[in-house]
Formats: structure tokens, C-alpha cells, sequence
């Protein structure tokens, strides 16, 4: 009987071990939309779905590996110029929250506009209806402008 209750606190020992922190690889970044507040939520708590912030060199990779990605310039200053291929969903105006219906929940979708407020509200109503790939242009238009990308206008 000994011998069965030292076996498994060993096991518990081990396995309890492969679990801390330590030296292991760096799991993938999750998505991050509104900073944390330093708690860490109990275990049976579900993760609150959000987007993923890209800096503007990823963001230019997953539009040139992404044939059906959208791009949605949800700013009030589309005209004066905007990533190539980006269509106007002004959040100001409305305009995201009546195309949001006519969009495909399980596409993928990169959100920016001129300051970070507005984008960030702008990918958080997808993530909020559903949408499960939403990414955010970190930095924005003017960090994608200062990175030597192309734009339109």
C-alpha cells in the first residue's frame, strides 16, 4: 500500500512540476484588446473572445498571404488616403454597424483607422458580433504610412 500512495505523489510531483512556469517555450501571443488588469480569471471562466493587435510588418504579411482577407478603414479619412484595398465602414456614422449583418462571421478581417480608440472600438463590434478572426492594425494608418507601405487614395 505504501509503495501505491509514494507512486502517485510521485506522478503528482512530476506532473505538478511540468506545470509552473520556468524555463518552457513562449506559447503563441493571445489576442489582446483591452489591457488586463492583473487578475487571473479562474479556470472556469471562458476566454473573453477579442482581436489581435498586428504591428504594421505583420500586418502588410497577412495582406499579401491572405487572398480573402478585409481590409476596413473604419475613420472618417478615407478619402485622404487608406491601405490598398480597404473598404469604408466609417464608425461614426454607423456605417460598421449596418454592414456587420452583410459580413461573413468566419472571414478574416485587419480593422484601422487614424487613432487607436476608433479602431479599437471598431474591431471589438465584430469580435463582439461573433466575428473569431479580427485583427487590429497596431499604430494605425500614420504607423502604416511611417513603415514605407503603399496607400491609396
Amino acid at each position: 500500500m505504501k509503495k501505491i500512495v509514494g507512486l502517485i505523489l510521485l506522478v503528482a510531483l512530476l506532473a505538478a512540476g511540468c506545470t509552473t512556469g520556468g524555463d518552457q517555450a513562449t506559447p503563441t501571443p493571445t489576442p489582446t484588446a483591452v489591457p488586463t488588469t492583473g487578475e487571473t480569471p479562474a479556470a472556469t471562466e471562458t476566454p473573453v473572445p477579442s482581436y489581435t493587435d498586428l504591428p504594421p510588418s505583420e500586418a502588410k504579411d497577412l495582406i499579401d498571404t491572405t487572398p480573402d482577407l478585409v481590409i476596413i478603414d473604419v475613420s472618417p479619412h478615407y478619402d485622404a488616403g487608406h491601405l490598398p484595398g480597404a473598404v469604408h465602414y466609417y464608425l461614426g456614422d454607423g456605417s460598421l454597424d449596418a454592414a456587420i449583418p452583410t459580413l461573413d462571421k468566419e472571414g478574416i478581417y485587419l480593422v484601422y483607422c487614424h487613432v487607436d480608440s476608433v479602431a479599437i472600438a471598431g474591431a471589438q463590434k465584430l469580435v463582439d458580433a461573433g466575428f473569431i478572426n479580427v485583427y487590429r492594425l497596431e499604430g494605425n494608418y500614420g504607423a502604416w504610412v511611417d513603415a514605407g507601405y503603399p496607400v491609396e487614395t
